[in-house]
């Protein structure tokens, strides 16, 4: 029985390992390619990732230096566009690609196998809830020590390496364990691609011993990443167009809420231009903040029922017609289930999906599609908003009745 430890030297890739691997391991790579077939300092796997992250908007990496992930991270700071960012442990890394996706859209950290693993994942299950797309790359174990029964250091002691695996996958969307060369390229673009379509982080694990291997799939050229858009409904956006204009048409006082998955749907934008050709009162829910332009000539505040900015709610929850634009209603954001809201004066919308009131619901319409076609189709209605500043009263500032009273 095979009772050796495994150990890291193997990290360094060698001719010998990718060959003949002992002890029954998977094999890296056939070693069949000719050198002069692709430029090897370019085109490595640590290479390649890099390049993909860049693609996609990523210019810093949070990282926390493990021996697991030393050659890659060499790789990745040899991409002239890619800046890695240490950091003095994972969950500050992880936190850090948390934030860095809300302002740019994608994020990215990287740590070691188990020991760094776990510790990110408080990180990325905060990620995961927030719906942000956070591209968490692992050191892995040495393709190589896969079927050895080897027990590796940083681990919890087992020969079974797939404990940190099975951790990430009820907080990720994808989960990609590149352990050998030919299905890398697939595996980790198909990683960045669930990331971004899903607005979910993923798990991408790199073996150690391969990240400065050179493959023909890692070639700079021809193919840059690129996602193919998603497209509405045709029919079904003008239906639910239709149902939405006329049922807001009729309302007498209707409003805008604004929530957090405004982020996921990209739908900002279109957001702001309905509540510009609408004119009406414009409000967001408290984990929607810093989405919506708070200077907005129709701002009235966060709705956060019995908790709202001062006003908000009487506001909201007066209206005869109200569009939530991604909403999440949780205990948190509904102060335990306290709204006074009624569904038969609510149009739900989704980033994909939008319901009136109790009747239709409208699949396959992506939100800002929705949004910047029903902006075109509403009567401006600036009747809620009026009614805000009728009973608003500047922080600070005594009611006129109690001056006149005192000047009397």
């Amino acid at each position: 029985m095979d009772t050796k430890i495994g150990s890291l030297d193997t990290c360094r890739p060698s001719s010998n390992d990718m060959i003949n691997p002992t002890n029954g391991a998977v094999a890296a790579i056939q070693s069949s390619v000719s050198p002069t077939m692709i430029n090897a300092s370019e085109s490595t796997l640590g290479r390649h990732l890099a390049r993909r992250l860049v693609q996609i908007g990523v210019t810093d990496v949070f990282s926390v230096p493990g021996d697991f992930n030393l050659t890659l991270l060499d790789h990745l700071i040899a991409e002239p566009e890619l800046n890695l960012v240490g950091c003095c442990n994972e969950l500050n890394a992880g936190y850090a690609a948390d934030g860095y996706a809300r302002s740019r859209g994608v994020g990215a950290c990287v740590v070691t196998f188990t020991v760094g693993g776990l510790s990110v994942l408080n990180a990325i299950a905060g990620a995961y809830s927030e719906n942000l797309p956070v591209i968490c790359i692992v050191g892995g174990p040495n393709s190589n020590d896969y079927g050895t029964n080897r027990i590796l250091h940083h681990t919890i002691g087992l020969p079974d390496f797939s404990q940190e695996l099975a951790c990430f996958q009820t907080v990720t969307c994808f989960q990609a364990v590149v352990n050998n060369l030919e299905d890398a390229h697939e595996l980790i673009d198909t990683a960045i691609s669930t990331a971004l379509k899903e607005s979910k982080p993923v798990y991408i694990s790199i073996s150690c011993n391969l990240s400065a291997i050179p493959h023909p799939t890692f070639s700079r050229e021809p193919v840059p990443f690129s996602l193919t858009p998603k497209l509405s409904n045709k029919l079904g956006l003008e239906a639910a167009v239709e149902a939405a204009a006329e049922f807001l048409n009729k309302a007498v006082k209707p409003v805008l809420v604004g929530g957090p998955k405004l982020r996921p749907a990209h739908a900002g934008e279109a957001f702001v231009e309905l509540a510009d050709a609408s004119g009406y009162a414009l409000a967001i829910m408290p984990s929607a903040k810093g989405l919506v332009p708070e200077h907005h000539p129709h701002f009235i505040g966060t709705y956060w029922g019995a908790v709202s900015t001062a006003f908000c709610a009487e506001i909201v929850e007066s209206a005869d017609a109200y569009l939530f634009a991604g909403p999440i209603f949780n205990d948190y954001s509904s102060v335990g289930y306290s709204l006074l809201l009624k569904k038969e004066k609510a149009i739900i919308v989704q980033p994909d999906r939008v319901v009136i009131a109790n009747g239709p619901a409208f699949g396959c319409i992506l939100m800002k599609d929705f949004l910047s076609a029903l902006a075109k189709r509403l009567k401006c209605n600036t009747t809620a908003y009026d009614n805000y500043h009728r009973i608003f009263v500047p922080e600070g500032q005594p009611l006129r009745g109690i001056l006149r009273g005192r000047s009397g």
